[in-house]
């Protein structure tokens, strides 16, 4: 790191460095529109306006933030060069409050009864294939963080692994729907979960997060189990996206690999990772109203 690029970094962690302001900009990152004015973090943190200002002001000299006047209000935005950095750090830290799991016992053993079990129904693919899938999906869930609940979850995201494989091949013609934000534990897990309520078997939506938190946002889980959802942070695979008809990204500036054929579409919503019951709220109607629209263009109705 040069001295430049590390005097940058320096002052934007010591701006970052209150909970004022972190709570300012998730207010901001979460917003449904992407910006929040004055009143509405004062509303947030009981503080007075002034006070408000002074630190939306340190967050705009860090270059964190920019700022319009519209009207007698100044609105505030995530500027943009620095989103990236903010949501993650926003959203690591979210995934933080999540328990820890305990350690599993005899992993090898787990594993190569999951493959073993998978092996039969998928009878297209090689035995030493689907293990490897099995070993490499505990692997990719353990960086997350996930813990004991890799025995679990292995098994699921391997069988998702190995259902992508399948399609690459051509052996199932349903539309698939892939969601992909940083974490994995709220928009994105949302967004799939919606499509596939409105959709049911006509369509199959998958989620995925190019750095996949531990466990589902506290808030957004009441959200997934209204929907009869069981969703999971996993990692974006490369199967994934190419088994996919349509691959939308939540507004995390993720890149995703491109194929031929694939129809790639960009959703600029909310963060409900740090937001209010409102602004769940908010965002989940938002993200509805998308979905609906999107299955309109793929011929479900």
């Amino acid at each position: 790191m040069s001295p430049a690029s590390a005097d940058l970094v320096a002052r934007s962690l010591k701006a970052l460095a209150d909970p004022l302001r972190l709570r300012a900009l998730s207010l901001i990152a979460a917003s449904p529109t992407g910006e929040a004015c004055v009143e509405d973090v004062s509303e947030l943190t009981s503080v007075s306006q002034p006070t408000v200002s002074h630190h939306l002001k340190v967050l705009r000299d860090a270059g964190l933030v920019t700022a319009q006047r519209r009207g007698t209000w100044v609105w505030y935005r995530i500027a943009p060069e620095h989103r990236g950095a903010v949501r993650t750090v926003l959203e690591a830290f979210a995934a933080a409050e999540e328990p820890a799991a305990e350690a599993v016992p005899d992993l090898d053993r787990v594993l190569d009864r999951i493959a073993a079990d998978l092996a039969p129904r998928y009878p297209t693919i090689d035995a030493a294939r689907v293990r490897d899938v099995v070993r490499d999906s505990s692997t990719a869930l353990a960086r997350t963080g996930a813990g004991a609940r890799t025995s679990t979850l292995t098994e699921r995201f391997a069988r998702q692994r190995l259902d992508d494989l399948v399609r690459i091949e051509g052996g199932t013609t349903v539309p698939r729907v892939l969601f992909v934000c940083v974490a994995n534990a709220g928009r994105s897990q949302l967004a799939a979960a919606l499509l596939q309520h409105h959709a049911g078997d006509a369509v199959l939506a998958r989620s995925a997060g190019s750095a996949p938190a531990a466990a589902i946002h506290t808030h957004v889980r009441p959200e997934l189990d209204a929907l009869g959802a069981a969703g999971f942070p996993k990692p974006l695979t490369d199967d994934a996206v190419r088994a996919a008809d349509v691959v939308v990204t939540m507004g995390c500036g993720d890149v995703c690999p491109v194929y031929p054929g694939t129809r790639y579409e960009d959703w600029a919503v909310g963060d409900p990772a740090l937001a209010s019951p409102d602004g769940v709220a908010a965002i989940r109607a938002d993200i509805d109203a998308r979905v609906q629209h999107l299955l309109t263009t793929l011929g479900v109705t």
